[in-house]
C-alpha cells in the first residue's frame, strides 16, 4: 500500500479526493493514493472538514487525531492519523481498499 506510511506519531495517508460527489465513501487505490469521494463541496474548507470527520469516524478516533498535513487546496492530500497503527488502519479499510 504505497498510500500508507508509518510514522512515530501514527500513520500518514496519501489521498486523492473527489469533492462534490453524491456520497462520501472510500473508492480504493488510485495510482499511489487512496481515492475518497466526498459529498462536501470544495469551498471554504468544507471538503477538508468533511474528510477529517469521515476518517475520524472510520477509524474510531477523535477529530483531533486526524490532521491534513499537505495539500490543503489540492485534490491530492496527505493526512496524518494519530493513535492508530498501520495494521489497525489496514483492517478498517481493507474491505474498501484492497492492496
Amino acid at each position: 500500500m504505497s498510500w500508507l506510511a508509518v510514522t512515530r506519531d501514527g500513520v500518514v495517508l496519501t489521498l486523492h479526493i473527489q469533492p462534490g460527489a453524491k456520497k462520501t465513501e472510500i473508492v480504493g487505490p488510485h495510482g499511489d493514493a487512496l481515492k475518497i469521494r466526498l459529498a462536501a463541496p470544495p469551498v471554504d474548507g468544507k471538503a477538508n472538514a468533511a474528510l477529517i470527520e469521515f476518517l475520524a469516524k472510520k477509524v474510531g478516533a477523535g477529530r483531533t487525531a486526524v490532521e491534513v498535513i499537505g495539500g490543503q487546496t489540492s485534490r491530492t492530500k496527505r493526512v496524518r492519523i494519530g493513535g492508530v497503527s498501520a495494521a489497525e488502519l489496514r483492517a478498517l479499510l481493507q474491505a474498501k481498499a484492497p492492496s
